[in-house]
C-alpha cells in the first residue's frame, strides 16, 4: 500500500472519531499539507506532514506508515509522529483552567448587567 485517502487515514489513527467527521474537516479546509487545503479523496504517502486544525489548536503530524483499518490507541504511535508545537498544547491546558461565567436565569442574549459581569471576570485573566 503506497497511498491512502487522507480522510480514511485520519480516522484510522484516531485523529477523528468518525470517517464522516474526517471528511467534513477536509471539506471545510481544516486539513492542510504545505498550506494547501485538501479534498477528502487526496492520497497521502509516507513522510508527509499534515496540519490539522481541531477547535482552536493547530496540530501537526508526520505520517510514518499508512493504515486503512482503525487501530487501538496504543498502536497509533506506530503510524504517526505528533509534531504539534508546545504553544498549541499549552492553549488546550489554559482553556480548561479558565473560569467561565454562567447563571441560572440567563436566557437568550445577556443583559447589559450580565455582560459587564462577564467582562470583569475575563479582564482578571487576560493579564496572566
Amino acid at each position: 500500500m503506497n497511498k491512502i485517502r487522507i480522510d480514511k487515514w485520519l480516522w484510522a489513527v484516531r485523529i477523528y472519531k468518525t470517517r464522516s467527521s474526517a471528511r467534513q474537516a477536509c471539506s471545510k479546509g481544516k486539513i492542510k499539507i504545505n498550506g494547501k487545503s485538501l479534498k477528502p479523496s487526496y492520497s497521502i504517502s509516507v513522510k508527509m506532514i499534515i496540519d490539522v486544525k481541531k477547535r482552536y489548536i493547530n496540530h501537526k503530524f508526520k505520517v510514518i506508515d499508512l493504515i486503512d483499518k482503525r487501530v487501538g490507541a496504543k498502536l497509533v504511535q506506530n503510524y504517526l509522529i505528533d509534531l504539534t508545537p508546545e504553544e498549541e498544547i499549552i492553549k488546550n491546558k489554559v482553556n480548561f483552567t479558565l473560569p467561565t461565567y454562567t447563571t441560572k436565569n440567563l436566557k437568550g442574549r445577556p443583559t447589559k448587567k450580565h455582560r459587564r459581569e462577564m467582562e470583569k471576570i475575563k479582564s482578571k485573566f487576560e493579564n496572566i
